[in-house]
């Protein structure tokens, strides 16, 4: 049983796509929620994104950088969820200092913080399956071994490590939920720095043609937020979930080719091409993604409930009444 009714949360990137749709599922829940985010434009967060339920969180412009504001926010809170981050692949290739601060020393900031200041707090830290790389065997899950090929994802490994190391040598109550491809309502639309899948979303709507690169063969794993979202509030409750890893992806897998034109049929008309790789961009595609969720299953009773086309169609409909806020 989910029991959050006056529970005390902090959402570290919380004006971000997965943190402002977890803040009103928490907040449905009766929780009191604060919202901590310094509104980097590298990191996708947007003040519309809370819009419908801005007078009930609690607003703090801080940064997880800093560590003073952080200890501010930790102190007194029942779960942490951390969903901050600097999350373009390719902007962390060009900028991997200003990556390594953020996905690796801000996660420092906050752990310490918890340890020095609320250790009895439960946290939950957001990874991803690309910290895998090219797989070697496939359904991937967690014991396989990490080839990140880029610095995002790099910094992403060592800093789940970071937790892991924080649950056994000081007790804390953490735990580590990789995402896949994640697509919805409050996301980044606007731009291919964030997710190809989002942005295919946003040209759509648009009327705006989606260009594949190559034959789009490659699989991917796409899942819509609200399953996110319940996945990590079970998390939340869990003491099963302490010290753990798990995969919260979904049950299909598509490739690049099928999701672009499952896009296009639903929120379209648009259409889709397919160009030559740009110089660069192949040495870094990791071909097939194909991951197990067996573990998140039988750990946190969890599965996903949205298949693409039904989690497309509650994207069109959130997007219909206020696309010109996400194509900045």
């Amino acid at each position: 049983m989910i029991e959050l009714d006056g529970k005390k949360v902090l959402i570290t990137g919380g004006l971000g796509f997965i943190g402002s749709n977890l803040a009103k599922k928490f907040l449905s829940y009766g929780s009191k929620v604060t919202i901590f985010d310094c509104l980097d434009p590298r990191s996708g967060g947007n003040l519309y994104n809370v819009n419908e339920f801005k007078n009930s969180v609690n607003m703090q412009y801080y940064d997880i950088l800093n560590f003073d504001q952080l200890v501010h926010s930790v102190v007194d809170k029942d779960i942490i969820v951390n969903c901050a981050a600097s999350t373009s692949h390719p902007f962390s290739m060009k900028e991997p200092w200003i990556d390594l601060d953020v996905n690796s020393k801000g996660v420092i900031n906050i752990l310490e913080a918890i340890r020095r200041f609320n250790k009895d707090v439960k946290f939950v830290h957001i990874g991803t399956t690309t910290q895998l790389g090219q797989t070697q065997y496939q359904p991937a899950d967690e014991s396989h071994p990490e080839f990140p090929r880029d610095i995002y994802s790099a910094n992403k490994s060592v800093s789940e490590k970071y937790v892991l190391v924080y649950a056994y040598a000081y007790g804390i109550k953490a735990c580590v939920i990789r995402l896949s491809n994640v697509y919805g309502p409050r996301a980044s639309i606007h731009s291919p720095e964030f997710t190809f899948n989002n942005y295919f979303i946003g040209l759509a709507l648009q009327g705006k043609d989606i260009n594949v690169f190559g034959s789009g063969e490659q699989k991917r794993n796409l899942i819509y937020v609200d399953d996110v979202v319940n996945a990590i509030i079970l998390a939340s409750q869990s003491e099963k979930a302490n010290g753990e890893t798990m995969f919260a992806v979904n049950d299909e897998h598509l490739s690049v080719a099928q999701i672009a034109r499952t896009i296009s049929e639903s929120l379209g008309p648009n259409n889709v091409n397919f160009v030559d790789w740009p110089i660069g961009k192949k040495s870094v595609d990791v071909g097939d993604a194909i991951i197990s969720n067996k573990k998140i299953k039988q750990l946190l009773g969890w599965s996903p409930k949205f298949d693409f086309i039904s989690g497309l169609e509650e994207t069109k409909i959130f997007y219909k009444t206020c696309l010109n806020h996400y194509l900045r």
